[in-house]
């Protein structure tokens, strides 16, 4: 058959460890032998970080800036084991932060639902999309030790050099510990954008979670930028497209959610974000059955799965055992980064390919072949439990191509 031809190239970040195998399998049996694949490819391995210092992390996100839609494989983000284990110069940085900080995005984390694998909830009938700020709070703040007599303020210094202070507490009785964090307008603006935009392509309704009543100039800040935004430029949008933006606190929308049908996006701030999508992982099943999307306010999107490199499995390969890896997040990742690319382009042949290679994955699951992380929380009967490229030879044989 003649092979699909793409107009621009995704951009491609290549990883670690075992994530890195199946990333080549997906690519050799899924992709290249029915898409001319084109794409701008960039070595996120570990090593290769290492060897340019990072700068082709940097790189891999201002390429994403320029063609717009990436696909990025699980990276290592090393910790004092893994310097040592690689011979690294220094304990690099989270290249997911630095793409995000360069995209100024937001990640978008929604669940691979399929017959047979119920979630935790029963109220849930739909998958649930995690929007998470991931911009400062506590993961850009400063902290401290405070020994017993000392006193804790926030100073701020203004731009004419005079001085605010706040006291924060007095640790006349005892010690403790102290913390400062901070956001910006221009982050929080983006973030909106970012989920209003998602929210508007994906026709769902948006929440939108904080806690003003405590908080009330942190997060009411984040409160008052939503909803400015929301009635200056997304109001009319929701109302064409059928759908609703409304923001409540953080407690009422976790009460919301568990008794909901799902189907919804919620927006959270960077640490609530974190915490509730691997809640909602868990509940549906499995991290490797939940997709991970980057999306910039201009538009550029970055796709991946939500899980790691899955180490243990890797050592594992590298003795030539057969493990069970789930590739089902990471072909999700493909699927999506050619379906968007396909969509900026126009190419609908590119689309259709894009949308069978999904539904032959979950074809695949709910005809009872599949890894033994998910046969093992599966309802089904007569399951066959595969091996990592088995089940990416089974997903290959029931493509309609």
């Amino acid at each position: 058959m003649e092979k699909i031809k793409m107009d621009n190239p995704i951009v491609e970040m290549d990883g670690d460890e075992m994530t890195r195998v199946i990333w080549r399998w997906i690519k050799e049996y899924l992709i290249e032998p029915y898409v001319d694949l084109r794409t701008e490819y960039y070595d996120l391995g570990i090593r290769n970080r290492d060897l340019t210092c990072d700068e082709v992390t940097v790189q891999a996100a201002e390429a994403t800036k320029k063609y717009q839609v990436a696909v990025k494989c699980a990276t290592i983000t090393p910790n004092a084991a893994r310097q040592k284990e690689y011979g690294l110069s220094k304990l690099w940085p989270s290249p997911n932060a630095t793409i995000r900080a360069v995209l100024d995005g937001t990640v978008f984390r929604q669940p691979i639902t399929v017959r047979g694998i119920s979630p935790l909830v029963s109220t849930w009938k739909k998958p649930i999309t995690i929007a998470r700020h991931a911009y400062g709070d506590i993961y850009k703040s400063a902290e401290d030790a405070v020994p017993a007599g000392a006193k804790a303020e926030l100073l701020i210094t203004l731009a004419d050099g005079t001085a605010r202070r706040i006291p924060v507490h007095d640790f006349k009785n005892g010690g403790g510990v102290v913390m400062g964090m901070h956001n910006t307008d221009a982050s929080i603006a983006s973030f909106a954008r970012a989920c209003f935009e998602y929210a508007v392509s994906e026709k769902k309704d948006l929440w939108f979670a904080a806690k003003d009543t405590i908080s009330k100039t942190y997060d009411g800040r984040f409160k008052q930028i939503f909803e400015n935004i929301y009635q200056q430029e997304y109001k009319a949008e929701f109302e064409r497209a059928g759908i609703k933006y409304f923001y409540t606190l953080i407690d009422d929308a976790v009460a919301r959610v568990m008794t909901s049908e799902g189907g919804f996006i919620w927006a959270a701030k960077n640490y609530d974000g974190d915490v509730f999508s691997d809640m909602l992982a868990a509940a549906y099943g499995s991290l490797a059955m939940m997709t991970s999307v980057l999306v910039s306010p201009d538009g550029a999107y970055e796709y991946e799965a939500a899980h790691g490199t899955v180490q243990s499995f890797y050592y594992e390969h590298l003795k030539g055992k057969k493990t069970a890896t789930n590739s089902t997040a990471t072909i999700f990742a493909w699927a999506g980064a050619l379906r968007k690319r396909a969509e900026k382009d126009g190419n609908s042949a590119l689309s259709a390919f894009a949308d069978e290679l999904q539904a032959a994955t979950v074809r695949t699951i709910e005809q009872g072949v599949m890894t033994g992380d998910i046969a093992s929380i599966s309802t089904l009967e007569n399951i066959k439990t595969v091996h990592a490229e088995e089940f990416i030879h089974e997903v290959r044989a029931r493509m309609n191509v």
